[in-house]
């Protein structure tokens, strides 16, 4: 039998364009084994960037989206009954350790205080894993990566993450990039023209900068990509934008008349 051919980690990664120095922290603080923390708003990357940062690491992905309702049982495990026994099954985190792989850890602020406790033991010198039910202790091998998001933005005065819990990890914040980054990521990931991607880009600095509409979230990079793939595919440029850019930006009436305006004037 032949010789099995290298696998290209990059040529079978997720398309993502760097913006800064995210993908040399992220390598050393694997290197140094620490847990990293994302900040930046709905749709800058984060997520991307993780997949990206686990393919080109090679490292099995584990993601998890946590919510409010997501205990510390629901992340490390329970036990099950089946048939006339009860068995012991793993939660994602305690397969991110067994295996030493990637677990993500999305939009951590919304999950409950006891799950973010249970992370405690994995973010510092022990970087072990206490699951009291089984009174076991697993040891996380240097291969384990654990990275957390959130968003500031939204969380606060709601819910944030204590300053204890973020003090164990190292933290890169995400924004938006610059608008000849920014364009170059639209045509990266969806294959339009610069024309169409400058256009989008235009038209998202123009919402950003409208404070005065008071939306919550602002047009990410992500609501331009689903705009960009809508026009590639033959949807005209202002329809597509009004349905993946204003109609998912806001509710009321009013302030999706404005965003429609602005699209009009824009496109």
């Amino acid at each position: 039998m032949g010789e099995s051919q290298p696998v290209d980690r990059l040529a079978a990664a997720p398309f993502y364009r760097p913006t800064g120095k995210e993908v040399e922290v992220f390598e050393h603080a694997v290197l140094n084994r620490l847990p990293l923390l994302l900040k930046g708003p709905t749709g800058t990357g984060k997520s991307r960037f993780v997949e990206y940062m686990a393919a080109r690491l090679g490292r099995s992905l584990v993601t998890v989206s946590c919510h409010e309702e997501m205990s510390a049982v629901d992340l490390v495990g329970r036990y099950l009954v089946q048939g006339d026994s009860t068995v012991w099954m793993d939660g994602p985190l305690s397969r991110a350790v067994r295996q030493g792989a990637m677990i993500y850890l999305d939009e951590l602020a919304e999950a409950r205080p006891d799950t973010i406790v249970a992370l405690h033991s994995l973010t510092d010198h022990r970087r072990t894993l206490f699951i009291d039910r089984r009174d076991e202790a697993l040891k996380a091998p240097d291969s384990f990566v654990l990275v957390a998001s959130y968003n500031p933005g939204y969380q606060r005065g709601f819910k944030e993450i204590k300053p204890s819990t973020k003090q164990r990890f190292v933290g890169m914040t995400f924004g938006y990039p610059a608008p000849d980054v920014e364009v170059e990521i639209i045509c990266g990931e969806t294959g339009v023209d610069a024309k169409c991607a400058t256009r989008l880009v235009k038209l998202a600095g123009k919402i950003r900068n409208l404070t005065e509409l008071g939306l919550a979230e602002t047009a990410s990079t992500r609501l331009l990509a689903d705009a960009a793939n809508l026009i590639r595919t033959g949807l005209p440029p202002r329809l597509a934008a009004e349905v993946a850019i204003a109609e998912p930006l806001t509710d009321d009436g009013d302030t999706l008349a404005a965003l429609r305006d602005v699209i009009a004037l824009m496109l």
